[in-house]
Formats: structure tokens, C-alpha cells, sequence
């Protein structure tokens, strides 16, 4: 019997079957957590061809042997196949309870992005904490931490398109971002002070230890708790709330609803909710 491909499948440079995509799932939840839709099959493949190329191997097969021996290319796999879908102050009600807050709570001390991406969260907080001081020094600490180490580069060299920081108000944009000139025309540079207000470092949620330390003020985990099946959410969601202090916050993001965990946290706003303790 002749087995007739499809044109994606006979122009596809290597092999991949189902069980390849299977293969890619389960690593992929076993290394990280991050339980990967059946839809994400094309994009997989686009992703993963590219390491497969780069390191002269054969096939799929080989590719991930080499991943499950090798720390490096763990690394890049999982770069490969994490979305990071951000923007500066993204579901602006976040920010605006955040101000509220350190006006109402002056003794806030520290902050924790969780999946900061490539950094316009937050660099946003920060602005917002800079705002709330009235000044780059304040006694508030900001750690935004994330699971990809290329994002989280490009979030330390602070460096985006112009077009990104089009919708911030214009004295924002004046007082926390350089405009590139010349050769940098296009692009802007969030001011060094702002910068040294952030600490990122690369981390896990699902690691057994995380490298952060409580009691914390508020937590900014958004859109990320979607890429977990619900054991490892709950689980997360659990530590961190013992992490916060008993007036603290929880951010989640606008696909995510912790309102049936009345055990953990009990909801103050949208997506905004307090630690019951």
C-alpha cells in the first residue's frame, strides 16, 4: 500500500511522527513542568529543526538523547519551545492596585516577577515603585526571575523597539528611557537607574528550591501558571503564598482563576488576590 505525505510533511528536512512530538511533551514536562498543547505540534517542529541543524545531527530521536545528557542544550531546548508574550504595564489594573498599595503600605520591602520574560514587567513595577519614592533609591527590592536564559539577557541589557513604549504616557517615557540616536535609531534604552533597581536571575518554579527568600509583599505570577497541569499549579501556587506576608499580594494573569483555592487565597480584585493564612 502506497502511504501518500502531506506537502508539509514531504518538504519537512526531518522525520516527525506523532511519537516524536510525544517524546517532545514529555521531556519538556519532565525537565520544566510546562505541559505542551497538542496544537503546538507545527511550532515544535519549526523550533526544535533549527537545533537539530545547528548540531549536525539526524533526527528527532537524537536530538533529544542529546538534550537528556546535556545541561547546555536543556538550556536551549527549553528556550526553544517557551512563549513570552509581554508588554510594558500589560493588564494596567495590576499596576494601578500595585501603586495603591505602596501608598497604603509604605513598609513594602519586596517584590517578585516570577516569569519576567524579557522585562517589561518588571521594568514596569519598578516604575511604579520609582513613582511611589519619588525616587530611583528606594528600600523596596524587585526580583524578577524566569526559566529562559536568552529572554532574561535582553531583559538585563534593557534594550526595545520604540514602538514598544508607545502607549506610556510621555513623561514616563522621558524620565525612564533613553531615545537611540544614529545607529540606535529606532530603539530605547531604559535608564540605568531604573535598570539597577531589578535583580533577575534565571529560575525554575518547578526546581524543589527557589532562590528567593520571604516573607514578601507581592508577587507578579502571570500567565505562566496556564503552562502547568493542575497539581504542579496548585503546588506552586501554595509555596508561593506561604512566601507572602499576611497583607500581601498575588498577581495572576487574565486566563488564570484561583477563586476555588479558598483554602490558599481569597480574591481583593481582578486577578488580584491576599494569602489566607
Amino acid at each position: 500500500m502506497t502511504t501518500v505525505l502531506s506537502s508539509r510533511e514531504s518538504t519537512r528536512e526531518f522525520a516527525f511522527e506523532k511519537a516524536d512530538f510525544h517524546k517532545v511533551q514529555n521531556m519538556l514536562f519532565k525537565k520544566a513542568g510546562i505541559k505542551l498543547s497538542d496544537a503546538k505540534e507545527a511550532m515544535v517542529y519549526s523550533r526544535l529543526a533549527r537545533r537539530i541543524r545547528a548540531l549536525q545531527l539526524t533526527s528527532f530521536n537524537d536530538y533529544l538523547g542529546v538534550v537528556d545528557k546535556s545541561e547546555p542544550e536543556l538550556e536551549q531546548f527549553i528556550n526553544a519551545l517557551t512563549t513570552n508574550l509581554t508588554s510594558f504595564f500589560r493588564e494596567p489594573h495590576h499596576f494601578t492596585a500595585l501603586a495603591e498599595h505602596l501608598k497604603q503600605h509604605p513598609e513594602v520591602t519586596t517584590i517578585w516577577c516570577a516569569a519576567s520574560s524579557t522585562g517589561e514587567e518588571p521594568y514596569s513595577i519598578a516604575m511604579v515603585v520609582a513613582e511611589a519614592f519619588g525616587s530611583f533609591k528606594t528600600p523596596v527590592k524587585i526580583i524578577a526571575s524566569d526559566i529562559d536564559s536568552k529572554v532574561l539577557q535582553k531583559a538585563k541589557a534593557g534594550i526595545y523597539p520604540l514602538a514598544s513604549i508607545a502607549k506610556i504616557p510621555v513623561q514616563r517615557q522621558k524620565q525612564f528611557f533613553h531615545k537611540g540616536k544614529g545607529a540606535n535609531e529606532g530603539k530605547v534604552k531604559v535608564v540605568d537607574e531604573l535598570r539597577h533597581m531589578v535583580q533577575f536571575k534565571k529560575l525554575n518554579l518547578t526546581d524543589a528550591k527557589w532562590d528567593v527568600k520571604g516573607p514578601l509583599d507581592i508577587i507578579f505570577c502571570r500567565n505562566v501558571m496556564i503552562y502547568f497541569d493542575k497539581p504542579t499549579q496548585l503546588n506552586v501556587l501554595q509555596r508561593m503564598v506561604g512566601m507572602l506576608k499576611p497583607a500581601g499580594l498575588y498577581m495572576a494573569g487574565h486566563s488564570e482563576n484561583f477563586n476555588m483555592c479558598t483554602n490558599l487565597v481569597r480574591p481583593v480584585g481582578k486577578t488580584i488576590y491576599r494569602p489566607v493564612h
